[in-house]
């Protein structure tokens, strides 16, 4: 009787998938992208001429939403999406589970007469209610206080979703409680970006620039998974349940090759691939670049940059379109940070810039960045604030999940630095001696091969290892997780940088007020932010342990894991900062104090239980099955009188690992049923002290046993079978 493993290879073996449903030849990129978006375009055919102008300057340049346009983009928005074939409207929003939620509700609404009108009005646009008592709040909602309302983002523009029963209208949304807290990642979001356009334009108007009215921060979200067939997930309940193998030993070829990097893609995968894209092109999602990531079976896209808000959403929808487009290829779209251990994980690498309404980007150095004062002023602003908040941009990126990624060797350490290269770190030396004088060119590569042609050198390299690093025009946060919302990481980039640009434009303000020329205040105030804050800058290897002896010396923090990082966010500089900015509130952090450490005690007691349950039903009674075919082995020996000291002594191993296994199983169930008393960052300590341990061991005795018993007879689909059976 073959058991799961054994027929999900076979159902893998026996399924042949439709790898052609998607040809682009038949409708052009052009004509597709956008499509079921309710854009500038189509707004500007279908709003009277007033309703977009007001429109547009909400979104454009953050004007207050006048209320009296709501009916008028509400009728057009409603035709549109009739027009479309939708029968639902839903107002998406962003609780702080990290997902997306929405309530669908129908466009009907009967006359009294028998019949019906599809109906749509601005208040409904503006405003939803769905119930705010059973998502995360930390306290900020009890259960039976259930009221929590949604607004309309409209610089986020509405979509239409389509399902093989019909489509809907996607309004996207804030998601608030009745009290007035924020209880999502949008609103937050949203605050920092104004703090930032607020402080960068103080900079931009002492450069002379009058006319930006806005400046966004700019994100460009590089997303990796893992794809693996869908059978294998139906037999490890591991991946079904928590998104990770919690068994499983490392394959004898894994990553060592490095032939799966950039490697050709699998039909398959690209079928899929292709699949996901012409869904993204149609909702305005710019997906730029496919390819093979290091680790077999691993995969990455990246979009176009965009604004923080817009780009957060984008990634959502993305998120989203894998999940659901890859079952059509009988596939699954692994999002956990670590779903196979030993081989690389997956990260979300966030590029932040600042860019003007005008197309401005403020992190652009230029050809000669040591003349190029508002890049410096900006890069030093940038550096300041991850020298001063490093414990923030952790905490950004705390999770259960990541904790498995960070430091090892596809991510960048918990120590937060950052990396300039060697152009800019010249010309940032330079500025701290107070003698900007030059550039480093970066000059052509010859080749050696006469039909090739030069090829321009970058004047810096890049660094894998670190976890903010300076990439020609952006800054690259490596250390976000793949299963994250952007949203958080960039609360607080955007707020941190905000802060920095509040402290330089007042004192540049103040010198230039005072007299001093807008170059000499600048050279004289920069130097001295360097000097406080050059120790967060390192171009050396970030995996090194000279590193972390190094960065110890520098007085940096590590921040190894989520339990460590998560106190951060209710000291009182944490707490000081965004409610100086008025981007969180203290009791809105406090509530993400609590969240952060539910979510943790829940997510590694999911993993802890699931562990013990996959430990007796799975992989003990095979490991006693065999147990008993090598004694019977044995006594066969014995009873022919022939030497069995080999099958003797497997014998004996094998009994005394099982036994071990299930003493490790069992020391698991009891320190999983403790109930530790205190607030839920006490129960988290507790998990990360004494149940995350007992898992290792229980782990490292199970996957011991995988390499001993006999193949036939283990249950679980294998590291080997997953990761290279397409």
């Amino acid at each position: 009787m073959p058991n799961a493993r054994q027929k999900a290879i076979e159902a893998i073996a026996n399924t042949e998938y439709d790898l052609n449903q998607i040809d682009f030849r038949a409708t052009s990129l052009k004509d597709l992208f956008g499509s079921l978006v309710f854009s500038e375009e189509v707004q500007k055919a279908r709003l009277p001429k007033p309703v977009f102008k007001a429109l547009q300057k909400t979104i454009k340049q953050g004007v207050v939403l006048d209320p009296t346009i709501a009916d008028a983009v509400a009728s057009a928005m409603k035709d549109w999406a009739l027009e479309h074939g939708a029968t639902h409207y839903t107002h998406l929003f962003q609780p702080m589970t990290g997902l997306t939620a929405e309530k669908h509700d129908s466009f009907l609404s009967p006359t009294g007469s028998g019949t019906a009108l599809a109906e749509f009005s601005g208040k409904e646009l503006v405003k939803g209610e769905p119930d705010a008592s059973s998502f995360p709040s930390g306290g900020i909602r009890a259960t039976f206080e259930a009221r929590g309302y949604t607004g309309w983002d409209p610089t986020s523009p509405a979509y239409i979703r389509e399902t093989p029963n019909g489509t809907t209208l996607v309004i996207p949304t804030v998601f608030i409680s009745w009290t007035g807290e924020s209880l999502d990642k949008k609103t937050p979001l949203l605050k920092s970006m104004e703090v930032v356009s607020t402080q960068a334009l103080r900079i931009v108007r002492l450069f002379g620039n009058t006319e930006a009215k806005k400046v966004f921060s700019s994100v460009g979200p590089e997303q990796e998974y893992f794809l693996i067939d869908k059978n294998f997930m139906y037999a490890r309940p591991d991946l079904l349940g928590c998104g990770r193998t919690l068994f499983g030993t490392k394959p004898p070829k894994g990553q060592e090759l490095e032939d799966q990097y950039f490697g050709t893609i699998p039909e398959r995968v690209i079928a899929c691939m292709a699949d996901c894209e012409t869904e993204l092109f149609k909702l305005g999602v710019p997906v730029k670049t496919r390819h093979n990531e290091v680790a077999p079976s691993q995969y990455e896209f990246a979009p176009i940059f965009e604004d923080s808000n817009l780009a957060t959403d984008h990634n959502h929808l993305c998120m989203d379109v894998m999940r659901r487009t890859s079952e059509k290829y009988g596939l699954v779209c692994l999002l956990h940070e670590k779903p196979f251990a030993g081989i690389n994980g997956s990260g979300k690498h966030n590029n932040w810039s600042l860019a003007t309404d005008l197309g401005e980007n403020l992190l652009n150095p230029g050809d000669t960045p040591h003349e190029n004062m508002q890049f410096l002023v900006f890069c030093v602003a940038v550096i300041r604030a991850v020298a001063k908040y490093p414990e923030l941009l952790r905490v950004s990126v705390a999770s259960a999940g990541n904790d498995h990624r960070l430091g090892a060797n596809e991510a960048p350490p918990a120590i937060i630095s950052i990396f300039l290269g060697d152009q800019l770190q010249d010309v940032i030396d330079q500025l701290e001696r107070s003698d900007l004088k030059s550039t480093k060119a970066g000059g052509f590569m010859e080749v050696g091969v006469t039909v090739l042609p030069k090829l321009p050198r970058d004047a810096g390299d890049r660094n894998r290892t670190s976890p903010f690093a300076f990439t020609g025009n952006k800054f690259e946060f490596r250390a976000v997780g793949s299963s994250f919302s952007i949203g958080g990481p960039n609360v607080v980039l955007n707020t941190i940088v905000a802060e920095s640009l509040d402290y330089i434009a007042t004192q540049l303000e103040t010198a230039v007020k005072g007299g001093k020329a807008l170059n000499k205040a600048i050279q004289d105030l920069l130097p001295g932010i360097l000097k406080e804050s050059k120790k967060v800058i390192f171009n050396g290897d970030g995996y090194s342990e000279d590193w972390h002896k190094e960065a110890e010396k520098r007085g940096l923090p590590n921040l190894k894991s989520t339990t460590d990082a998560i106190p951060i966010l209710i000291r009182k500089d944490t707490i000081d900062l965004f409610a100086k900015y008025k981007v969180f509130t203290e009791r809105e952090l406090q509530a993400r104090y609590a969240i952060f450490s539910e979510k943790y005690v829940k997510e590694v007691m999911i993993e802890a239980n699931m562990m013990v349950m996959m430990a007796k039903t799975m992989i003990l009674p095979a490991a006693l099955r065999y147990q008993s075919v090598v004694a019977e082995a044995v006594n066969s020996c014995k009873a022919a009188g022939v030497d069995g000291g080999a099958q003797l002594e497997l014998l004996k191993e094998l009994t005394d690992l099982t036994t071990k296994f299930q003493a490790a199983s069992a020391s698991l169930c009891t320190a999983s049923h403790h109930h530790p008393e205190g607030d839920p960052y006490a129960h988290a300590k507790y998990i990360k002290e004494s149940v995350i341990p007992k898992m290792v061991d229980l782990r490292t005795l199970g996957d011991k046993l995988e390499t001993i018993v006999a193949d036939d007879l283990w249950p679980l689909p294998t590291y080997r079978e997953m990761l290279f059976i397409k």
